[in-house]
């Protein structure tokens, strides 16, 4: 007699998602605010041209998709560092299409110019092609400058960018909006990221990779203000520097004896993290890295083999 197969349960269907937003012909409809009349004006006034004047389809919110002189247009200062190579693809690209079908998001300063916080690659890309303007989608809310980091498509990405430009950001809001770090954790992400842009602008040669994973556990958002909390996380950044030092000089001790791999500053970290065999454990900041930093400075490098470097192997600092 044939087995019987168990039947196949399926799948329940998600629930539809309820309807939100406007109607596609109701992008255009009504009659914009006098804010935006005046934002239209200054773009105008400034040398740009308006092209069209409508409500996002999400939020009802009004913007203005505009051309703008490329001279006034500079990305937001906390931006990750520009890519030559990327500029130079992304150029080339540009260039073979002969279009340019992909407006940056820019909010005017009060100086008439236009700060854009998603389009750096784009701007170097248009420069290096000696164009003279950019489309440009242009929003009323300054801080949507700020908060864009989110939705940026340009996104960092290895530790070192991405750590600089969270960091960045995080000067930034501080003058703009101080409330406690922690309400700025979905344009943060994750607060490991911000003491370890602080770590890498004191040193560029910083190795964040090889640190990220037990900062993560370790590191948290803070309910102190971003003025105050920015204090706090410079203080975490040099204990952090200190320990890297340490790191750095045990390293040395086993390139001395011959080693030679890109792993052995996370090999030498995984050694003296004292999370390491605890799944999902997470500790105190301080009391981590002072464990850290006496486990380190307590290793014996003459008892390191070959074949644990290599079983250790992950990926290479950054």
């Amino acid at each position: 007699m044939a087995e019987k197969r168990p039947r196949k349960t399926r799948k329940k269907k998600p629930a539809p998602t309820a309807a939100r937003g406007l109607e596609a012909p109701e992008l255009a409809d009504g009659a914009p605010p006098a804010a935006v009349e005046r934002l239209r004006q200054a773009i105008t006034a400034d040398g740009g041209s308006v092209l069209a004047t409508y409500r996002d389809p999400l939020g009802s919110q009004w913007q203005i998709l505009a051309g703008l002189p490329l001279a006034l247009v500079e990305p937001t200062p906390y931006q990750r560092d520009l890519s030559d190579t990327h500029v130079k693809r992304l150029a080339e690209a540009l260039n073979k299409l002969d279009r340019f079908l992909d407006p940056v998001i820019a909010v005017r300063t009060d100086d008439g110019r236009y700060w854009t916080p998603n389009g750096s690659h784009r701007l170097g890309a248009l420069r290096a092609l000696g164009a003279r303007a950019v489309t440009a989608l242009v929003v009323l809310d300054p801080e949507v400058a700020y908060r864009i980091l989110v939705l940026n498509t340009e996104k960092a990405h290895n530790v070192r960018e991405k750590a600089l430009e969270v960091s960045r950001l995080e000067h930034g809001l501080a003058e703009l909006d101080d409330r406690p770090e922690k309400d700025f954790e979905t344009e943060f992400e994750d607060a490991a990221l911000l003491t370890l842009g602080l770590c890498y602008q004191q040193n560029g040669r910083f190795s964040g990779g090889a640190y990220h994973p037990v900062l993560k556990r370790i590191d948290g958002f803070l309910s102190a203000k971003l003025s105050q909390a920015l204090a706090i996380r410079r203080a975490r950044a040099a204990r952090v520097i200190a320990l890297d030092e340490a790191v750095a000089a045990a390293v040395a001790q086993l390139k001395a004896r011959g080693f030679q791999s890109p792993y052995l500053k996370n090999f030498v970290v995984a050694r003296i993290n004292p999370l390491r065999f605890k799944r999902g454990a997470r500790a105190d900041f301080e009391d981590t890295v002072d464990a850290m930093l006496a486990a380190v400075q307590k290793l014996d490098v003459t008892k390191v083999r070959a074949d644990q470097l290599a079983a250790a192997a992950g990926p290479p600092d950054d």
